[in-house]
């Protein structure tokens, strides 16, 4: 199925009338509202009644890794070490009016004492983008005078709990889109159309978007589409979204913008144009009296790479909220992500992950994408007091197909490569444990830190090196 761009405007519309917990390093995100430091209340850098807003955010984390990417004690690769990250980022936002809003935000990220090559996605490095603009864009929009908003210029896209589509702010330089966007919004729910492309970080240059040749590649990615929710259901949220990728040739998924070696079937040369349909329902448990669920499935079609698409994905979880001491929370989740099931049959199967936060959701050490993957995660959080939560998760992992690769977290690189031992190993990859501490020290300090040990499985016993793998990291964030 081929969707060219002039279709995406009856595409959305039709979807329209078709379809009426705190992570570790992540901030906890609203469906279809983008968190910045400019909403943070109580401002100490506002002046003029508000109408000129300064913000301030600052990251430092020291993290430490150990066969984290090659899975192998014999050989002390440049991965296996420690480095220190930051993000500091400086916003200024114009409100002259109740219904016009003009915001720019710096950002300047780099890394530190590592021996990983500078570069950023260089050997998974985060590397340096010195300053460079993060966000800056015009919003027109007074939703108590008027259900219609719009947006213009480089935002962060964030829908649903960004399974698909989210800012990955755990990564030391984020995501943003170059995008147009309107929002109508009622008392009880709210539907956006937008369509962008990804900003792509370039070390010494300004960041443009893929688009305007922001790779030098042609790649030309325009990501566009439909959110809908609803507020005012019994058991909590309910979500529809339609979501296209149209691109002239390079790979479908995107991190930081960097290519990487292809891992796929097709022809890198060769278009994509594809969408995502979806839908998600989740439980609040302040509705619910402490239990709380979330379910959500997706279905693609289109073409990736030159050949045909058909992949799915679903998610589900519960999990439940004690009013005792410590207010402990247990859930229990599980993903699929549908694999290729034959890399020789000129299809493709492989659901493509576009542009997620995964690391919110599959393990603090960022070891796969939801793509061909099952997924299991038991975990309990505690609070032992009002500013300390705890939490311990239990992740396993095995593949939805051995005929397709292990992709990581980034959804372009493989754990290993496709080859005749791979295709006959075992489905399990191995399991996970995470254990995260959160203080928050006040509304403008937070402390976290976190420790995750992978016992490797029989796949990589079956396909190499199978060592078991380590990573720690401490982290201190600052808002004003």
């Amino acid at each position: 199925m081929h969707l060219s761009r002039l279709h995406l405007l009856p595409i959305l519309l039709g979807s329209i009338t078709l379809h009426p917990s705190t992570h570790a390093g992540e901030p906890v995100v609203g469906a279809s509202k983008n968190v910045v430091a400019e909403k943070q209340p109580n401002n100490p850098l506002s002046f003029a009644d508000g109408k000129i807003k300064f913000d301030l955010h600052e990251k430092l984390r020291f993290e430490g890794r150990h066969n984290n990417f090659d899975f192998n004690d014999s050989v002390n690769s440049l991965t296996d070490d420690a480095w220190l990250l930051q993000k500091f980022r400086i916003g200024l936002a114009l409100q002259p009016t109740p219904w016009l809003k003009i915001y720019g935000q710096a950002q300047d990220a780099r890394e530190f004492d590592s021996d990983r090559p500078n570069i950023p996605g260089a050997l998974a490095a985060e590397g340096d983008d010195n300053f460079d603009l993060y966000q800056g864009y015009i919003e027109l929009a007074n939703y108590k005078a008027c259900p219609l908003g719009l947006k213009v210029g480089r935002q962060i896209l964030t829908y649903g709990d960004e399974r698909l589509v989210g800012p990955l702010d755990w990564n030391n330089f984020s995501r943003t889109f170059d995008a147009v966007k309107i929002r109508l919004q009622q008392p009880t729910w709210a539907v956006e159309l937008f369509a962008s492309t990804p900003a792509v970080v370039s070390r010494d240059a300004f960041n443009t978007s893929d688009l305007f040749n922001g790779t030098e590649t042609g790649r030309e990615l325009v990501f566009s589409g439909m959110h809908f929710q609803a507020n005012a259901v019994p058991w909590g949220t309910y979500e529809a979204y339609t979501f296209i990728v149209d691109q002239a040739s390079g790979n479908t998924s995107n991190l930081s913008g960097q290519l990487s070696a292809p891992v796929f079937t097709g022809n890198r040369a060769q278009r994509s144009d594809f969408v995502t349909l979806g839908m998600r329902a989740k439980g609040d448990p302040k509705k619910l009296h402490g239990f709380e669920f979330d379910v959500e499935a997706n279905y693609q079609n289109g073409t990736v790479r030159g050949l045909d698409l058909e992949a799915f994905a679903a998610h589900a979880g519960a999990g439940y909220n004690f009013s005792a001491a410590w207010k402990p929370r247990l859930w229990l989740d599980y993903t699929y992500g549908s694999g290729d099931q034959n890399p020789a049959d000129g299809k493709i199967e492989t659901f493509q992950n576009l542009f997620p936060t995964n690391h919110k959701f599959y393990g603090i050490m960022d070891l796969t994408a939801m793509q061909n993957m099952h997924h299991l995660i038991g975990g309990v959080r505690v609070n032992p007091t009002r500013s300390v939560a705890v939490s311990l998760d239990y992740h396993a992992f095995f593949a939805a197909s051995t005929d397709d690769v292990w992709y990581r977290a980034n959804g372009l690189t493989a754990v290993r490569p496709l080859s005749p031992a791979a295709r006959d190993a075992s489905a399990y990859r191995g399991s996970e444990v995470d254990l995260v501490a959160t203080w928050t020290v006040s509304k403008n300090v937070q402390v976290q830190a976190g420790y995750a040990h992978f016992f490797a499985g029989q796949y990589l016993a079956d396909t190499g090196a199978s060592a078991d793998a380590d990573f720690g990291y401490f982290q201190a964030t600052f808002n004003f």
